[in-house]
């Protein structure tokens, strides 16, 4: 194994390590905001659905959209030469996009605008955690 191998791999399980934390992070700022909104009186219901979002639900898809971030800072770790600006550009694009279902979803304003500030919430512990990784890990 060579030095370029050492470094790729702690640089990679560093990566991977601080995402991890940070999705943890992202899940828990969710679920505990989902509940402060639904405290205050935000139904999450869709129009058309059985049920509502339960809160545990909207931590899980906190985190598999966390790792999806993951996958792509990865990604970029990998291959691009400059990762930390590309992966701020695929972040706020992605996370702007993530704004339109709520907008779109046949819901109550109370909860599009809590859904909205839940995509919110989790990019702002998601985004620059990934990026300062990115960067700490550049050299």
């Amino acid at each position: 194994m060579n030095d370029t191998t050492v470094i790729s791999t702690r640089r990679f399980r560093g990566l991977v390590g601080a995402g991890l934390i940070a999705t943890v992070a992202a899940m828990a700022a969710t679920a505990v905001t989902a509940a402060l909104a639904r405290a205050v009186g935000v139904d999450f219901e869709i129009s058309g659905a059985d049920e509502t979002i339960p809160v545990s639900g909207i931590a899980f898809v906190t985190g598999v959209f966390s790792i999806v971030g993951i996958v792509i800072a990865v990604a970029l770790l990998r291959w691009s030469a400059r990762p930390a600006e590309r992966f701020v550009l695929t972040a706020v694009s992605l996370t702007a996009i993530s704004l339109v279902p709520p907008l779109l979803a046949a819901a109550s304003t109370a909860t599009a605008a809590a859904l909205i500030g839940l995509h919110l919430v989790a990019a702002a512990v998601m985004i620059p955690s990934l990026v300062r990784s990115l960067r700490t890990r550049a050299g």
